[in-house]
């Protein structure tokens, strides 16, 4: 199989060359607006924080001048803005199950490397911010998908900041992203092999446990930061839905923590290590009517958990991003019944079941040649300490995936910004394919990112 066409190889090239003729360009829209800031005095590149915009987000969108409070806005500013992705894209899916005659569902299954490109959209982002009145702040992301059209929230809460006069009480209630050591709604990424995160998505072969770091979450957050923001807490309790809404699950939370410190190394920079974790609790089966699950009504809850430690490490214009993670679900989650649902609490086991652990390490590292031009690679791998079943192969379901890319700044500037972006991911999970063969994913993205 071919995993990269040549012709796209020369494209990449002339369009990197293309681009490389344009001018200096800085800022973004929204909150550089109000405070007549430049892009670059939060964004090391659209939409990357630096340590100052983290301290901005940290503060409850505030600077601490009389531009914070809306009521001293002119009344023609609009806290508001807009981003949406027209791309192409190449994908190439190896050892697919397909119908050995198409559109014979009873003829014999055979593996096929399964080929697709063409011009597509990402959703649309609608996403305003800011603040309702002095230490008390918002965010409230609406988010259309490019499939139906239908409208989701991304993001809506509330805030309240510096409470009791304290940096370190900051409150958050509603619908938020956790406070990650990165985060995938600024991710740099979007190729649909690396545009996310393995240590917060991956799940184990058979495992229906859905958690995700990388899902905004439904609860509250206890936040607090240092003068100087290099020391940082953030501790959560959320509801056990993955971040959908109406109780879906039943009356299970999850907790997560995390704590992290930065300092000064001489002239290379702020250098950040950190560590977190999430202890949480999912139904195995539900109470039911006429043979229905009844939504809400989950039982016999089992635990799974998360745990990882990083480190961010600059040098001038190069920073490395390192995570380890190690997970484990309970062995319900992983071991099934035949319709697919996990075997319910103190029901009968297959012979060698166990919970999965996994461990997986991420080293993201990104090249900052100029306000304008951005480079990015990544490399993830995952490997299973522990399977479902004590007879699987104990590679079964290992991964790892390679994303390499760039972001071009052709112009941006408080009103609107725009990125040329093109990247190329390719990824193998081990024995995975319905012959157990191993599958190798590969994407190809290219594209204008355009917010305004």
């Amino acid at each position: 199989m071919s995993i990269f066409p040549r012709s796209m190889v020369i494209r990449l090239f002339l369009a990197f060359l293309l681009f490389a003729s344009f001018q200096d360009a800085s800022a973004i829209p929204a909150f550089a607006r109000k405070y007549g800031l430049p892009c670059s005095a939060c964004h090391e590149a659209w939409p990357k924080l630096n340590s100052f915009g983290q301290k901005f987000k940290d503060e409850g969108y505030q600077l601490g001048d009389d531009r914070d409070a809306p009521i001293w806005q002119n009344a023609s500013f609009w806290p508001v803005a807009m981003r949406i992705t027209p791309h192409w894209h190449y994908e190439s899916l190896g050892h697919t199950a397909v119908d050995s005659i198409p559109g014979d569902p009873t003829s014999p299954t055979i593996e096929k490397t399964v080929n697709t490109s063409g011009f597509d959209l990402t959703g649309i982002d609608i996403l305003t911010g800011g603040t309702l009145l002095k230490n008390i702040s918002f965010l409230l992301v609406p988010s259309i998908d490019p499939g139906d059209g239908t409208v989701g929230f991304e993001s809506a809460n509330v805030r309240f900041d510096n409470l009791l006069g304290s940096p370190w009480l900051n409150f958050k209630f509603g619908k938020f992203e956790l406070d990650v050591p990165l985060s995938e709604k600024r991710m740099m990424t979007f190729s649909n092999v690396g545009g996310a995160y393995q240590l917060y998505h991956f799940m184990p072969v058979g495992d229906v446990n859905d958690f995700s770091f990388g899902e905004n979450q439904l609860g509250v957050e206890l936040m607090g930061h240092s003068e100087d923001d290099h020391t940082r807490f953030a501790a959560s309790l959320i509801s056990s839905t993955n971040g959908e809404l109406g109780l879906p699950g039943g009356r299970t939370y999850n907790g997560y923590i995390h704590l992290s410190q930065a300092f000064m190394a001489g002239g290379l920079g702020l250098q950040r290590v950190g560590v977190y974790g999430a202890l949480g609790l999912k139904p195995t089966f539900f109470l039911t009517s006429t043979g229905e699950p009844i939504p809400g009504t989950g039982q016999g809850n089992r635990s799974f958990y998360r745990a990882g430690v990083y480190g961010s490490f600059y040098i001038g214009r190069f920073d490395l991003a390192v995570v380890y993670q190690r997970a484990g679900d309970n062995v319900h989650f992983a071991n099934l019944t035949s319709t697919g649902e996990p075997i319910p609490a103190g029901q009968p086991l297959p012979p060698g079941a166990q919970g999965p652990i996994w461990n997986t390490g991420t080293f993201e590292a990104h090249y900052t040649y100029s306000p304008q031009l951005f480079f990015i690679g990544r490399y993830e791998l995952v490997r299973m300490a522990q399977q479902a079943l004590a007879s699987n192969a104990t590679e079964l379901g290992n991964a790892d995936v390679f994303t390499v890319g760039y972001r071009y700044y052709p112009f941006m500037h408080s009103r609107a910004g725009l990125a040329w972006h093109q990247e190329f991911a390719t990824g193998r999970s081990r024995l995975t394919s319905a012959s157990g063969q191993d599958q190798r994913n590969n994407s190809y993205f290219m594209g204008f990112d355009f917010a305004f």
